[in-house]
């Protein structure tokens, strides 16, 4: 696996695909810059060398040219993490982007305008990626973010630089955490699954099962388990179609010997509300109009016992709707255990928005080993797809 540290940038300029599509607020301020922020090391590597980089982003879903997708918002942000006076170029193609990308000296920044911008970014359009090409000597993709999908910019690109493309320290540090817990894991191996929906994890639990000792179940699928099982689950959310999956994801697990952990509890609300009446019920006695919104006292000593004996824990999806406070001490208290396991020696992995979001908002995201930047990239590394973007680079 080529990365940024494998080549020797003096006098090289490095086109980067950066993931830069960052939140702003109604004055266009950023309001997180983690992604910029991620990207510094790689950017860092290259200026040291003596090289100049030239960076490139979507942000949002722009229609065409909207300026309120503009990633001129972004520079004074970036200019500010980076440590230097970013130059941006108000397109990514054209004789706007040739001019600025041959002007650029050594231990300089330039960042193209949104490539989104054009319909060929999304299309995967050759000629789009190969205008972009002509502006860089070597080409560098650190956007995880964006890696499941075959854009311009992700993939099409890499095949313009046969032998000058290589991983930023961001995306290598998102493929090394995920194999650790994929391939090269320490045993006992936990994955912690919460969402609403087991359809949107059924293929990451299919390919899991095989590599994990223990997987606990939370969130709004534990009652998609407890429905098939006879329980009782009052207004839970539930997928009805999903029941028979729950029975064969169970039966599955049984015969690779991994052990599932489903809810014992839970705090059940008479509305879905932060007010609302609560009470903790069992999980298989929820009360009629009544609807399991976290996991309960016994589920989290049980959930405990289970991650301090772990030695590599996956971390996708909260115990319980986090945003709410009233709901919020399943995900909370999950967290603090991981974090504790860390500090006994674990590796621990968390990805996917809403866990992210959890462990950032708790304050615990230092205290993980390695907290994934991408969502979607990493629900399909998770199934055990290849993302285009990765391919694109070791081929």
């Amino acid at each position: 696996m080529k990365t940024v540290q494998n080549f020797n940038f003096k006098d090289q300029k490095a086109i980067i695909r950066v993931d830069f599509n960052v939140p702003l607020d109604e004055n266009f301020n950023v309001t997180d810059a983690t992604r910029i922020e991620a990207a510094k090391p790689t950017i860092d590597k290259i200026l040291a060398d003596g090289g100049s980089v030239i960076l490139m982003s979507h942000l949002g879903r722009p229609k065409g040219k909207e300026d309120q997708y503009s990633l001129r918002h972004i520079v004074a942000k970036t200019s500010e993490i980076l440590g230097v006076n970013v130059i941006f170029a108000n397109d990514c193609r054209g004789d706007v982007a040739q001019q600025a990308a041959e002007n650029l000296k050594p231990g300089q920044v330039l960042l193209l305008e949104n490539l989104r911008f054009y319909k060929e970014e999304e299309a995967g359009d050759e000629n789009f990626a190969k205008e972009l090409a002509s502006l860089g000597d070597i080409y560098v993709n650190d956007a995880f973010g964006t890696a499941h999908r075959a854009h311009a910019s992700t993939t099409i690109i890499a095949q313009f630089f046969p032998n000058h493309k290589c991983f930023g320290i961001l995306l290598a540090k998102e493929i090394e955490s995920l194999n650790r817990v994929l391939n090269n894991s320490v045993k006992p191996v936990t994955a912690v699954l919460g969402g609403s929906k087991v359809s949107s994890k059924i293929t990451v639990i299919e390919n899991i099962l095989d590599k994990v000792d223990h997987m606990i179940i939370g969130g709004g699928m534990t009652f998609t388990f407890i429905k098939a099982l006879g329980g009782k689950i009052g207004n839970s959310i539930c997928e009805d179609d999903k029941q028979e999956l729950a029975l064969e994801i169970l039966h599955l697990a049984k015969q690779k010997n991994v052990q599932i952990h489903i809810p014992v509890d839970v705090v059940a609300a008479d509305a879905f509300a932060n007010n609302a009446n609560t009470q903790v019920v069992d999980v298989r006695e929820i009360p009629a109009g009544w609807q399991g919104l976290d996991a309960g006292p016994k589920s989290l000593e049980n959930f405990k016992e289970v991650i301090m004996k772990s030695k590599t824990i996956l971390w996708n999806g909260p115990l319980g709707v986090f945003e709410m406070e009233t709901f919020a001490k399943g995900t909370i208290e999950l967290g603090k255990d991981i974090a504790e396991a860390t500090a006994n020696g674990a590796f621990s992995l968390v990805g996917g928005g809403d866990s992210v979001a959890a462990v950032k908002q708790f304050g615990l995201e230092d205290q993980m080993s390695y907290v994934s930047t991408g969502g979607g990239a990493m629900l399909e590394m998770l199934e055990g797809k290849t993302l285009p973007g990765i391919a694109a680079i070791l081929n």
